[in-house]
């Protein structure tokens, strides 16, 4: 593929040096007297044009000139066929001369400072083969196939689009797009070096190993090589070697976790490094394809990042503001809608710490207006809402504790079409089962709002009747999955604690993944306590927090991963 690729390159290349030469020759009139720009160049109509057709070879840091000329020039539109053709010559012995020249760091880092046209220049650079001739490194990627499905473009292409992505943050004509993104580019310091670490950052893939530390030695060379020193230089080597930690940590951990937001803050160490990463890992997600980014993703970044500024700053974030504050906070929501004082003990009686540690003051205060008058309802209660943060929609379920509960609502949810990006249970004193799942809807056919009364009428018909588990429904495979089948990763370890078990699972993305895989827990009476999903294109990788005596036998355990791999292999 990498071939193909390269040899489609090779093709539009061609392609562009006849249709300007097939210009030149069939229009000849409309040439327009050379207006010079200066002992290099000149310009023709709108195109940059050399002034001698051996310039490249007799002074090759003039191939560095020309793409910074079309970055700072708006007037200029493309290049003439004579420098394409000059250009197309030199392209495969240019980079020994280029590495060389005392001059050409200072060029090619100017690129990256300027104010506009950097994605352009490189885009231009990559196509005509020059980019990777100075950078070797990024020349062994060109072409390059990532085996996966998440990603959709080559690596030379994926690394152009982040660093289109990181340089559109800092353009106020896009600011509309991620305001909040906008709005911390905008007090960066030194931006261009954000760009440096986006062109590095997957540099090293394909060479085998781990390619954040194999291209942080590439991206440490760069840095001495082109005088990038001091903290710049430690903070480009730290996003390249750390730029997929944060996505890791917000998709996969407990954010709720005090602990969490203390190891993450420790890794990043200072608020610059915690903003440019950040920003990089936005513009990575979203680099990849353009169905791997969602809201939800965005929120749980956004928290991650808020959390830990907080952290660094001195203060406090609300994962480490304990039991009282939060009760605070939401009393004051509840007031704010009217419930008289004290309505809520009754229902906060019986509920324990964990509850309130995991659960943000405006949903308690959500579930306590809820339920404050209910607490021993007989039948089930199901609220549903926008999701206040983002696209979906917020599902509660309050019913007393039934088997195979957590089966029975993913079944119902998968029926419906909908993917849950989050799961928090949480089961009363007094025997209640109060679980809260965040949705959204993977194709975005239906308004969510209009689903709403659907959703609590009828799963609440369901919890009531408590019918049979359904078996799952049929496998239906995409057809990228066919061609590239996912090998089946289950993962079952005691946490830190030693009370509660971690299970990780990564398998190929389908309808009912997640009843199918709760209705085999159930079978063997084990609860799920919370459940981080993640989808990256047509893989998942989910983390659920578990509990139950069966996991205390190996046997069990064996048993158990044996039963889960047979279900997740399409």
């Amino acid at each position: 593929m990498q071939r193909y690729y390269r040899n489609a390159k090779l093709v539009t290349q061609l392609n562009a040096l006849v249709l300007q030469n097939l210009n030149a020759r069939l229009a000849p009139a409309l040439a327009a007297a050379p207006i010079v720009i200066d002992q290099h160049f000149q310009m023709v109509r709108d195109l940059l044009d050399i002034r001698t057709e051996t310039l490249f070879e007799d002074e090759p840091l003039a191939i560095l000139e020309s793409f910074l000329l079309m970055a700072r020039r708006p007037e200029l539109h493309g290049m003439t066929g004579r420098t394409l053709r000059a250009l197309w010559q030199v392209r495969h012995r240019c980079g020994g001369a280029l590495r060389r020249h005392p001059q050409a760091p200072a060029l090619f880092i100017q690129l990256f400072k300027e104010k506009r046209g950097l994605t352009h220049e490189l885009r231009r650079m990559n196509q005509y083969d020059i980019l990777g001739q100075y950078l070797p490194a990024f020349g062994r990627i060109v072409g390059q196939m990532q085996h996966d499905l998440f990603h959709v473009y080559t690596v030379d292409q994926h690394i152009l689009q982040v660093v289109r992505n990181v340089r559109r943050f800092a353009m106020p004509d896009f600011a509309h797009e991620y305001p909040f993104c906008t709005r911390l580019m905008s007090g960066l310091e030194h931006p261009w070096v954000l760009y440096v670490a986006a062109l590095f950052h997957d540099i090293a893939k394909g060479r085998g190993g781990d390619h954040s530390h194999l291209g942080m030695a590439d991206a440490r060379r760069f840095c001495r090589l082109h005088n990038i020193t001091g903290e710049d230089a430690e903070l480009v080597v730290f996003l390249v070697s750390q730029h997929l930690t944060m996505s890791q940590v917000a998709q996969k951990q407990d954010l709720a976790d005090p602990q969490v937001i203390h190891d993450f803050a420790r890794i990043v160490g200072t608020e610059r490094r915690l903003t440019a990463l950040y920003l990089l890992t936005v513009a990575d997600i979203r680099g990849t394809s353009p169905k791997v980014w969602n809201t939800w993703k965005g929120k749980l970044l956004e928290d991650l990042f808020r959390s830990t500024a907080q952290l660094l700053r001195g203060d406090a974030p609300l994962q480490m503001a304990g039991v009282g504050e939060r009760q605070e906070e939401a009393r004051r929501m509840l007031r704010l809608r009217g419930l008289r004082p004290n309505v809520e003990q009754p229902l906060w009686q019986q509920l324990d710490t964990g509850y309130f540690l995991r659960h943000d003051a405006d949903e308690i205060a959500w579930h306590t207006r809820t339920l404050y008058y209910r607490s021993d309802s007989p039948e089930p209660v199901v609220r549903a809402r926008i999701n206040p943060s983002g696209d979906g929609i917020q599902v509660m379920i309050y019913v007393a504790d039934q088997p195979e509960l957590f089966a029975r609502i993913c079944g119902f949810f998968a029926r419906l079409g909908y993917s849950i990006a989050e799961a928090k249970v949480h089961t009363t004193r007094h025997g209640y089962a109060l679980d809260s799942f965040a949705l959204l809807d993977p194709g975005e056919h239906q308004a969510y709002r209009d689903l709403i009364g659907l959703v609590e009428h009828d799963l609440a018909e369901g919890l009531k009747t408590q019918l049979p588990l359904e078996a799952p429904p049929p496998v239906r495979l995409s057809r990228q999955v066919k061609h590239f089948p996912i090998v089946p990763e289950v993962v079952i370890r005691a946490d830190e604690r030693g009370n509660q078990h971690i299970m990780s699972i990564a398998a190929a993305d389908r309808p009912g993944l997640l009843y199918a895989i709760a209705r085999i827990l159930s079978q063997h009476a084990i609860v799920i306590r919370s459940a981080k999903i993640a989808t990256l294109g047509e893989r998942v990788e989910d983390t659920f927090l578990i509990s139950g005596e069966e996991l205390g036998k190996m046997a069990t355990l064996v048993h158990l991963e044996q039963e889960l791999l047979q279900a997740l292999q399409v």
